[in-house]
């Protein structure tokens, strides 16, 4: 029999006086016109703070919220990074520090200006913090020690000086990330609590600049977006935005027919195919940037085996499963780099080989195989691909059981490196290479104290080795054509001795009524923008 372990039954969740419920009948058939109504999956947004969220879901909700020196603008993803908060820029002739002018009369949504100062306090912040996501900033040399030296603001300028020369486009592209969120000095101090820097109260509020702010999150049931009639480029057109948490592809398909909502976001190719024929409903492809993948704890007997690793990696069905219930969806992909990227690969060294995986393991000298934990999302296509694993584990002799939990449930699991083995999708930060690169093949120290959460390797217990130096000299590499060539052979060695199996980049298949226009999902490089959106 299969082994499946809930961890969602009996969760309990923890929510601010803020996050008030909503009336259960707050969407009603044929939503009005100046309200977007989406259903997607939530469940893995575990804070609103920019410093600290690093989920998909909310990634989402923090781009819409907060504005950063530079961002992208999402009718013309083709330009790439863009002034936002910040008007202009200019860097010094050594290369290490870039100087923004901020733009001039705009507003938080309390009302207080955006100032160089807010953002000097929102780069520090996060660094000071030393959240998940930090390393997003720390990879440039700003520790908690340095910053009030490396970001410094000077009336309406705002100085960062990095440790070394950088490609410009490599920093002001990790400035897009959601770490680059500038929050509302004023405001977050004001909610401070035992030196947290308002951690706690930015967990459950919000207090930035764009075009929405949040009036409620309700963990795992909805989020509800109020629009900023001050935002800088005009107030959007979409007065309201909720977001429901809606796990069933067949019930988002029926809200979708019926009216209830605008946008259903995770439909099943069945549910795609059905929803097509329906009136009045428009399905949209676009090639995401989240790469779907499964990866091995090197602290487990087994699993630190390079065999018994690369044995793993041919009991993956991709086409079988790339061609039933992942298909339109997913396109085979076995390299850290998503295509569109700089130094991407198309190398598929790996298919299902059970005979060949068998005779790896024989080597490996666990022939009789062995038995391992997989944590999973809540989510139908993970689950479906951990049962596809689970079939073909079992014919080379390994018994997979499955965890299955909530994304916060799993995720926590995951960076405390509790799971044998971990089925789950990683997305990028930034669009530069370096983003994938400086997750899948860097950690420079292992050890469980450092808990440098925000690397995958680290999380997996594994010492990258070589590709750590790799890694470093790639990132500062002036030359595009070299760095290319450079993060080409960084994956090549990756996908031969890393303790990863990458299957699969998604391909998102998203419902909309056809009154919805101007719905940009971010293509590969960034997140939903709502503020475009009319109907």
């Amino acid at each position: 029999m299969k082994q499946v372990r809930s961890l969602i039954t009996g969760a309990i969740f923890s929510v601010s006086a803020a996050a008030v419920a909503l009336p259960a009948t707050y969407v009603s058939a044929d939503t009005p016109a100046s309200m977007l109504v989406i259903a997607t999956r939530i469940d893995d947004i575990t804070t609103l703070d920019p410093a600290e969220s690093f989920e998909f879901a909310g990634s989402d909700v923090s781009r819409n919220v907060y504005g950063k020196l530079v961002n992208f603008d999402p009718l013309d993803l083709s330009k790439g990074y863009q002034p936002d908060l910040a008007e202009s820029w200019e860097v010094s002739e050594d290369g290490k520090t870039i100087t923004f002018t901020m733009r001039e009369g705009v507003t938080f949504h309390s009302g207080n200006p955006v100032t160089a100062e807010d953002a000097e306090f929102s780069l520090r912040r996060a660094v000071i913090l030393g959240k998940t996501p930090s390393f997003i900033l720390t990879q440039f040399g700003f520790s908690p020690e340095n910053v009030e030296e490396t970001i410094k603001a000077d009336g309406n300028k705002l100085s960062i000086t990095t440790d070394q020369k950088y490609a410009t486009s490599f920093v002001l592209n990790c400035l897009t990330s959601t770490i680059g969120g500038i929050v509302d000095k004023k405001t977050v101090m004001a909610n401070e609590a035992d030196g947290d820097l308002g951690n706690a109260w930015l967990k459950t509020n919000t207090a930035g600049s764009g075009a929405y702010k949040v009036l409620r999150w309700n963990p795992s049931e909805s989020v509800t977006m109020q629009s900023n009639p001050d935002f800088y480029l005009g107030e959007p057109a979409m007065k309201r935005v909720i977001i429901r948490h809606i796990q069933e592809s067949a019930t988002q398909r029926l809200l979708l027919e019926k009216g209830d909502i605008d946008v259903a976001r995770n439909l099943n190719p069945e549910d795609v195919a059905g929803a097509s024929k329906a009136p009045n409903i428009v399905i949209d492809s676009e090639l995401r940037g989240r790469l779907m993948y499964t990866s091995f704890n090197q602290k487990h007997p087994m699993l630190s085996k390079p065999k018994v690793v690369e044995a793993l990696k041919y009991l993956i069905d991709y086409e079988g499963m790339q061609n039933s219930f992942l298909n339109g969806q997913y396109t085979i992909h076995q390299a850290f780099l998503p295509r569109t990227y700089l130094g991407e690969i198309d190398d598929k060294p790996y298919n299902l080989d059970v005979e060949k995986a068998k005779a790896l393991l024989k080597e490996a000298g666990v022939e009789d195989g062995f038995e391992i934990e997989a944590g999973v999302r809540e989510a139908q296509e993970r689950v479906e691909i951990a049962q596809s694993l689970q079939n073909t584990f079992a014919q080379a002799g390994i018994k997979l059981n499955l965890t299955i939990g909530t994304g916060k449930q799993i995720l926590t699991k995951y960076r405390a490196r509790e799971l044998d083995m971990y089925i789950g999708a990683w997305g990028p930060d930034y669009p530069d290479p370096q983003t994938n690169a400086g997750t899948f093949a860097f950690n420079p120290d292992n050890g469980d104290e450092v808990k440098a959460t925000g690397l995958l390797a680290y999380r997996n217990a594994w010492e990258p080795g070589e590709m750590n130096a790799m890694t470093e000299a790639a990132v500062i590499e002036g030359d595009t054509d070299k760095r290319r060539e450079m993060y080409e052979e960084i994956q090549r060695l990756h996908q031969q001795t890393a303790p990863f199996a990458i299957m699969f980049q998604k391909i998102e298949q998203v419902g909309r009524k056809d009154s919805v226009k101007n719905l940009t999902l971010g293509s590969a490089i960034t997140d939903v923008s709502y503020w475009p959106v009319t109907k």
